[in-house]
């Protein structure tokens, strides 16, 4: 599997063709805070027929490197966080540029970018630095900085203060639970099951959540924004009790040639409750910007 360096970290991605073989456009899924690869499944599994996909896994996450130094992540907890989330953090503008070594080491010079929530900061921020976008999705994400509308206190909370004394399933349950709504909890008990799975094998490790969380702190692009020049989606979930939707109406407003598409009644992770909205949504932007020549 390929595999690039930089800063002498090394990052993972993935790069699955067009299911009938033949060329198609690219399109790179960025992933969101600690989140690995698997949140996206739903969205390459819509596009495999039509487009070429392109999933890193973000700095610190999955298959990639932590790149952080190796006695900073076994000091403990209430140690650890503050350094990592301030002075020892990741940055955007870092992660950013690891997609940028992705995408030059895959020979790829346009491509449809497509995050969500920290994986959105990245896309943005990689808009403004690197001229390698085609376009942008933007799902349920933010430009940061004193104009966004900030985390719910009460989200924040149960997101980064877990109880004492749970196993991993069980903080992994009760960190994402304001990200999905509780009706889709209720009803999806296996699929739940499924993604904590999932998150067991492919999310970030504690220490590089930290160094993640501490670049989203940190990340303010909304005087940059008119510097994005290429045609953008921006889709959020209306009941998002993570990055409120308010964030996306200033996105649509600041952003040159930005569409909002809404979900009422959308979580935090919409693109995995309403995944056959937001890839409806997803697949219409994407093929009205096929360039001529592309096949069908």
């Amino acid at each position: 599997m390929p595999r690039v360096t930089r800063d002498g970290v090394s990052i993972y991605y993935e790069r699955d063709e067009r299911a009938d073989g033949t060329a198609g456009e690219p399109v790179v899924f960025v992933q969101g805070l600690g989140y690995g690869r698997w949140m996206w499944r739903w969205q390459r599994e819509a596009l495999a027929s039509e487009f070429d996909v392109i999933a890193p896994d973000n700095r610190g996450t999955g298959r990639s490197d932590t790149g952080l130094p190796p006695g900073v992540s076994k000091l403990p907890r209430r140690l650890r966080a503050p350094l990592l989330s301030t002075l020892g953090s990741y940055s955007i503008e870092g992660m950013a540029a690891d997609l940028e070594a992705v995408l030059e080491d895959a020979g790829i010079f346009d491509a449809h970018i497509v995050g969500a929530s920290m994986g959105g900061m990245i896309a943005q921020q990689y808009a403004v630095d690197y001229s390698r976008a085609a376009s942008l999705t933007l799902c349920c994400t933010s430009h940061g900085g004193p104009d966004a509308v900030p985390i719910p206190e009460e989200t924040r909370e149960h997101v980064f203060s877990t109880p004492k004394g749970l196993s991993e399933r069980e903080r992994l349950r009760h960190r994402m639970r304001p990200a999905f709504s509780e009706r889709f909890t209720n009803r999806n008990p296996h699929l739940v099951d499924r993604i904590i799975e999932w998150r067991l094998e492919q999310d970030a490790p504690e220490p590089a959540v930290e160094a993640q969380a501490g670049a989203v702190r940190s990340f303010d692009i909304a005087d940059r924004l008119d510097q994005i020049r290429v045609p953008t989606l921006v889709v959020h979930g209306t009941a998002d009790r993570v990055i409120p939707v308010e964030n996306a109406r200033l996105l649509e407003t600041k952003i040159p040639d930005a569409t909002l598409e809404t979900v009422e009644g959308g979580s935090h992770c919409v693109f995995i409750e309403a995944s056959d909205a937001v890839n409806d949504h997803l697949r219409s932007f994407l093929r009205d910007r096929l360039r001529p020549n592309a096949s069908a």
